[in-house]
């Protein structure tokens, strides 16, 4: 019987495409946007989280300058850090995988007949532990480089590219570069990292040591910056604890002195946008929804005027002995019918959306399963919902009326 009803029920929706089409127009506009936003929103979330861990996995970032807003000054003033600092710290606390001292200044560097303005960042190989940084080709600094700050200097995939690119044979490995005034010796070549979390170029970078920065680039000894990396499964409160005691001991604070220094916690960072990322996909995925229930008002609409169309119809079933449940289904099951065939197609039109808005967003496209699932049981349930008060209606009318219908 149960066969025979949805054989029914798609029989009368063939016989109206075009209206059909129209009833389910918002079911389909609902379902592919709820779809399409949880999609690019979970696809956002996991760049945001790949971008920040890019950065360093287990990274503390230590900078100079007092807290910003209301009550805090700002960094003119303050005290640089030391490279002593970043010894201590590895020294001194527990936890701590590495520690590496970092200065950088804005720079346009010249090789092969071209100029590139790029950041030129000093520091000791325990940056690339710090940065989850590796190499495609060539080595890192030698012990006698780093302590004599000597020419060398290993540069990033698209300082390689604005420099090198169409040399034949030559991919910088082994020529020199000119910063400032002295040149230096390209020892490696970054791997690609891609973009940072707040946009920046990542592979945009040329890495010297860091006293041949302070002493051929920029003259003095700042250290602008302390990365810290924890070690794997390490609690970065208790760390943060004691970097904080410890750095102010170093910058000689007492109790009424506040921090000139500010500690930055990247899986926090991490954590936050990942969470604002999430709670903006609720709030966009609840309202492309509310389009689900506009399209449940069209399916009540257009299966009141069914009914009323095929009053007639439904008093003859009614007069040869059709139960008011059987009629009760038929209507049901087309409402239904008609409703998920919506969701179908709302799927599938979000599944092509998603794929295309991921790529010119540059996001990557995950597919969700469950969504899908939930989207296409809930158009379903609406048309359950909105399809029951005109099947009802149906039901129970007076056969002798219907039939004298006209």
């Amino acid at each position: 019987m149960l066969l025979n009803t949805l054989l029914i029920a798609m029989r009368s929706i063939r016989r109206n495409l075009l209206r059909s089409f129209l009833t389910i127009l918002g079911i389909v506009i609902g379902v592919s946007a709820v779809i399409t936003m949880v999609t690019l929103g979970n696809g956002a979330t996991q760049a945001v989280q790949a971008q920040i861990s890019s950065l360093g996995s287990n990274l503390l970032m230590v900078r100079q300058g007092q807290r910003q807003g209301p009550g805090g000054a700002g960094g003119g003033g303050i005290p640089s850090f030391k490279e002593a600092d970043a010894q201590a710290i590895q020294e001194q606390i527990g936890g701590v995988a590495a520690v590496a001292p970092e200065g950088r200044s804005s720079i346009t560097v010249i090789a092969n007949g071209r100029n590139w303005a790029t950041n030129v960042t000093g520091s000791t190989n325990a940056w690339f532990t710090t940065g989850n940084w590796a190499l495609a080709s060539g080595r890192l600094f030698t012990a006698d480089e780093q302590r004599a700050g000597a020419a060398v200097c290993i540069i990033g995939e698209t300082v390689r590219r604005e420099l090198y690119s169409g040399s034949v044979g030559n991919n910088g490995l082994g020529e020199q570069v000119r910063i400032k005034q002295f040149s230096c010796k390209v020892v490696g070549i970054f791997a690609s990292k891609g973009q940072a979390a707040m946009g920046n170029d990542q592979d945009d970078i040329v890495l010297v040591p860091l006293h041949t920065l302070q002493r051929r680039v920029t003259g003095n000894r700042i250290v602008s910056t302390l990365l810290v990396a924890m070690q794997d499964g390490s609690d970065s409160t208790p760390i943060k604890t004691s970097l904080r005691q410890l750095l102010r001991e170093r910058r000689k604070l007492t109790e009424d002195d506040d921090d000139n220094f500010n500690i930055l916690d990247t899986q926090q960072l991490a954590d936050t946008l990942s969470g604002t990322t999430k709670v903006m996909t609720t709030l966009l995925g609840a309202v492309a929804a509310v389009s689900l229930l506009v399209g449940g008002i069209g399916i009540m609409n257009i299966m009141l005027v069914s009914v009323t169309e095929r009053t007639r119809e439904i008093g003859l079933r009614l007069a040869i002995g059709a139960l008011e449940r059987e009629v009760l289904l038929q209507f049901l099951i087309e409402a239904v019918a008609l409703s998920a065939l919506g969701g179908i197609i709302g799927i599938i039109i979000a599944t092509g959306a998603s794929i295309a808005l991921a790529s010119i967003m540059g996001v990557p496209y995950l597919f969700n399963a469950s969504i899908n699932l939930l989207s296409l049981a809930f158009s379903a349930g609406i048309g359950m919902l909105f399809g029951y008060f005109p099947a009802r209606r149906a039901a129970q009318m007076d056969p002798i009326e219907a039939l004298r219908h006209e």
